[in-house]
């Protein structure tokens, strides 16, 4: 037998070191951050970037200028210069958006020459990347007023790409946490990139490091599935949450923290300039996405496996593929949207086929597909519409699902299609593709390269019996696995969230031992009225725990209250009986306490099978029994009840349902959703926390269905959470080891309560004898102290409130924790006042977190209960202890701070009788008028527009500021007036309006959420 070698020098160097020592050498004396800011600049130099000393704007500009003619081979004359620059680069009203733009999908602008002839001028060269000269500038200034910047800001170190600006590093001393330079990457958004020219708006990527640790991530983070179709912009934040941003690793994923590392791999030129031009991918929505160093492996050993095996005459044989092994959750579909992209642009390729394996798979990553790329998912609805376009030149990314793949390979024999060169990829490589549609695919294509994307491979272990014995595993249908990111992975890089979970024993019956009882009449067992009953009482009165409903926080530009769940059952039968028992325990609560619940099921529903795959539900409603598919009618009817939709169960509005369903899933307007098996797999909604299972789950599908509720949201959200009601341990345990490793189980699961509690206790004892309350928390040391010691305290009880056995634990009581509250939002408040060069130094090591503060947001309606109260009892007299509450409660909270003189100014103006809530509207609405006629005024506003400016912005609970509408608002000023012309009043204006909006929004509803 022959043994083959691929060669081993096939691609130019990899983006992703394959393996990585750290130098153990480490020096052990203290270093300051301007140290280690010269030992980055020392190690970029010794990369071959240039150093140059840049202090100012026009000093920026001048060498943009002689870099671009480099690049170009051109000489600008001084007016060809002035015009490209004010035109193609710096344009007036181009904020974050449309730079990015120019970098990512339009970097070749177009000069206009002063003979009237044109000229192609690349900004950034992505053909050859070594083209692309590097630069490195540091404690680059804008001054206070400086081109209407805010505030002075100095910035650590910045890379140049061709003169412009693209990675900005920010930089901590080490023992300071590396959140504090994403804070302050943040204020410099808000307070001062897009001055002056707003060259630092071209930046695309931010590092952040304190020396020991080191993280990057894009210039809008991935919140992107938050607030879809939100723009951001120019004065409002863009990188607004810590948790997306991303280690760097090498290829076998390991971290590569410290600094000096991170400097010699993710900036060697050809891993950054690579990252730059290929690894960054825009949304339709304009949100950069940068990629994940084992998302960029995946892509890369892909693209050379087709490469090698084209070169070497193997395609169409399982050599010519792989798989790749990445863990549900960690972004499959960025990794193959990049992929197919990048595939579809070799010269030897002439199509490349996305193949997804189910119909609802089929429309969720059609949305993803075209969020990356508007069009490029056109999808086939019919074997005629693939036929067209596998015919049509033009097409080179085709998705279509394997049924209808394999329909077109039956209808049409010795199609020309098949002698070219195909890359094929399935987004989930299930068992569903082992079997004849797989062997028909692969017989009649002759030039293929077949690649699996799966977050849960089929092993030997987890085979199952029965199919064809050669394409038993993943490894048998695709080949080699190319790379490997498992669930342990994931969740070491914050890249997924643990998992908590609570095996809840309703009825012993639950773990029928007894192999003689058939699984029939255990079924039959746990479908008994009483404990459906039971645990259905016991969802309800751990929902609001469980999914955190106290918590507040913003998702796509509204506030919403807490996360929502899924109810996965083990039948249509089960799933039925679910529901009824909602509905009827619901209807004893008041209208405010009752969940929005809804319902889904179709045929061919079962627990999952031998080898833990899951049944998949077709959209096929005309196959069930006339009683389930009448349920399922009359559950439809419901919830076109709760939300004025007009559904059924026939096939075309029965799958609309399904997509209006996860829609309200992922926004937050339902709470629960009961299944049998949607929605267990392929299904992503940041929103949701919490699955209550009570079905048998194995193997592959109960991590599938497990890891719907560990996707990243923000600080609130620190885990997904399983309520099991029937005996999962062991399974869970064999699950994780076998798609984690032997020692998965202690970094999958959450620590016992005792242990969270006993640090939980101690903090609090040293918060009670260090910082008493009432006495004032003298010097900075000492705020600095309290503020970390709250913070910590702060995410411990955000994770101790989802465990049952914290109620009646509490070391605070309410009003402890309310007052601490008001002393820690204080100091915030005087952290972020004054923002000049003294007061930026105190915040270097000091983060706040605020996020996890909102979440016991008093609302106004617990206000407007006070002031009942206050009335109710103070009759003439003045009731000072009511007062005194009524003030403690605004001051602890964020929202309602800077609404407190409203507040007080209510208090004192209510009447003996009418109704507060009519009152307080009355009250709201005058002052609400007149403080916007005071701003409309002030500066001189069009009233009429700006009325209804602002009434858009409380309908829609954000206030949009770019677009025509703000223009519309700005009376007609000069673009160069002397106050600092068009640009500078915008800002005012913006700023004006948006603390309006923040002082008002909420308010006139008649109080919360």
């Amino acid at each position: 037998m022959t043994t083959q070698f691929d060669p081993i020098a096939v691609s130019s160097e990899s983006t992703v070191v394959a393996e990585y020592e750290v130098d153990t050498a480490i020096a052990s004396a203290y270093q300051s951050e301007s140290a280690l800011e010269q030992d980055l600049i020392r190690v970029l130099k010794s990369q071959a970037y240039e150093y140059l000393a840049i202090t100012s704007e026009a000093h920026l500009v001048a060498n943009l200028r002689t870099q671009l003619e480099a690049l170009n081979q051109i000489t600008f004359s001084d007016a060809e210069w002035a015009e490209f620059f004010e035109t193609k680069i710096a344009g007036k009203n181009d904020g974050i958006v449309e730079k990015t733009i120019r970098v990512q999908e339009d970097h070749v602008q177009i000069l206009k020459r002063d003979d009237g002839s044109t000229k192609n001028i690349t900004l950034l060269d992505k053909q050859n990347i070594h083209n692309n000269r590097l630069q490195v500038i540091n404690q680059y200034e804008i001054g206070h007023g400086e081109g209407g910047a805010s505030y002075a800001n100095r910035y650590d170190v910045t890379v140049l790409v061709n003169g412009l600006p693209m990675v900005h590093v920010e930089l901590k001393r080490r023992g300071v946490d590396i959140r504090e330079a994403f804070n302050q990457i943040d204020r410099y958004q808000r307070d001062s990139f897009w001055a002056g020219s707003g060259l630092f708006q071209y930046v695309q990527l931010f590092v952040i490091s304190n020396g020991t640790l080191t993280k990057y991530y894009s210039n809008t983070t991935r919140s992107q599935h938050i607030s879809e179709g939100k723009k951001q912009t120019k004065g409002r934040k863009t990188s607004n949450s810590f948790e997306f941003t991303s280690w760097w690793a090498d290829a076998q994923n390991k971290p590569i923290q410290d600094l000096g590392s991170f400097a010699k791999t993710f900036f060697a030129k050809h891993t950054l300039l690579n990252i730059l031009t290929r690894y960054c991918v825009l949304t339709a929505d304009r949100l950069l996405l940068v990629m994940r160093p084992y998302q960029i492996v995946a892509t890369e050993r892909i693209l050379q496996r087709i490469d090698i095996s084209t070169n070497y005459k193997r395609l169409g044989t399982v050599a010519a593929g792989g798989y790749v092994w990445h863990t549900t959750g960690s972004g499959k579909t960025l990794t193959s949207f990049k992929t197919a992209q990048l595939a579809s642009k070799l010269p030897s390729v002439d199509k490349v086929l996305f193949v997804v394996d189910r119909k609802d798979l089929d429309y969720q990553t059609m949305r993803e597909y075209d969020r990356f790329e508007k069009g490029a998912a056109n999808s086939n609805t019919s074997t005629a519409v693939l036929k067209k376009q596998l015919e049509d030149p033009g097409a080179r990314i085709i998705i279509t699902t394997i049924q209808k793949l394999s329909n077109f390979v039956r209808a049409n024999k010795g199609h020309e299609i098949y002698s070219g060169h195909v890359v094929v990829i399935f987004d989930e490589c299930h068992r569903s593709q082992f079997g004849d549609m797989h062997t028909d695919i692969t017989r009649a294509f002759k030039r293929y390269n077949l690649f699996g994307f799966t977050g849960t491979p089929i092993f030997a272990a987890n085979a199952g019996s029965g199919g064809n014995p050669g394409l038993k595993t993943t490894e048998q249908a695709f080949g080699d696995k190319l790379h490997t990111y498992t669930i342990v992975d994931a969740i070491s890089d914050k890249n997924v969230l643990p998992f908590r979970i609570d095996y809840v024993n309703t009825v012993k019956v639950g773990a029928v031992v007894d192999k003689q009882v058939s699984a029939i009449d255990t079924e039959k067992a746990l479908l008994a009225p009483e404990r459906i009953s039971q645990v259905v009482q016991y969802t309800l009165a751990h929902f609001d725990q469980k999914t955190k409903r106290t918590a507040g926080y913003t998702l796509g530009g509204k506030r919403v209250r807490g996360f929502n769940a899924i109810f996965a059952t083990a039948s249509i039968d089960a799933a039925r009986r679910y529901y009824n028992h909602f509905q009827i325990q619901q209807g004893e609560l008041p209208e405010g306490r009752r969940l929005k619940i809804g319902l889904i099921y179709s045929y061919g529903a079962n627990d999952a099978s031998d080898d833990g795959l899951l049944d998949d539900e077709a959209f096929d409603t005309d196959a069930l029994s006339a009683d389930a598919r009448g349920f399922l009618e009359d559950a439809i009817q419901d919830y076109n009840g709760i939300f004025g939709t007009s559904f059924d169960t026939t096939s075309d509005r029965f799958q609309n349902y399904y997509k209006d369903l996860s829609l309200r899933l992922k926004n937050r307007d339902l709470d629960l959703v009961i299944v049998v098996n949607m929605f267990l797999t392929g299904f992503d909604a940041t929103t949701l926390n919490t699955l209550f299972v009570d079905k048998n789950l194995r193997a592959h599908g109960l991590i599938q269905a497990y890891s719907r509720t560990n996707r990243i949201l923000n600080s609130v959200k620190t885990y997904g959470n399983i309520v099991a009601f029937r005996d999962l341990e062991d399974e869970t345990n064999a699950a994780l080891e076998l798609f984690g490793n032997k020692d998965a189980r202690g970094v999958v699961l959450l620590k016992p309560f005792g242990e969270y509690y006993g640090e939980y206790a101690e903090k609090v004892d040293e918060l009670l004898a260090s910082f008493p309350l009432g006495h004032q928390i003298m010097g900075e040391a000492a705020q600095k102290a309290f503020i970390q010691l709250f913070g910590q305290i702060l995410r411990l009880e955000n994770i101790l409130t989802a465990f049952d056995d914290f109620a009646g634990q509490e070391k605070l009581s309410d009003r402890q924790g309310q007052d601490y509250r008001s002393v820690y939002l204080n100091l915030y408040a005087e952290f972020r006042k004054d923002r000049d060069a003294d007061k930026e130094l105190i915040n270097d090591d000091v983060v706040f977190e605020i996020e996890l503060i909102k979440q016991v947001e008093i609302n106004v309606d617990y206000i407007l209960m006070l002031v009942q109260k206050y009335r109710a009892e103070h009759g003439d007299g003045e009731d000072k202890e009511i007062r005194a509450e009524i003030s403690r409660a605004v001051d602890a909270s964020p929202t309602l701070r800077n609404k407190k003189d409203l507040i007080e100014a209510f208090v004192d103006s209510v009447s003996v009788d009418g109704a507060i809530d009519e009152e307080w509207q009355a009250f709201i609405a005058a002052k609400r008028e007149a403080e916007l006629e005071a701003i409309i005024e002030d500066e001189r506003l069009r009233a009429e527009a700006t009325r209804e400016f602002m009434g858009t912005a409380f309908r829609d609970g954000t206030l949009r500021t770019t677009g025509t509408a703000i223009t519309d608002v700005l009376p007609p000023v000069s673009r160069f007036a002397a106050d600092g012309g068009h640009g500078e009043k915008k800002q005012r204006v913006i700023a004006k309006l948006g603390a309006f909006f923040e002082r008002f929004f909420d308010l006139g509803r008649g109080g919360g959420d």
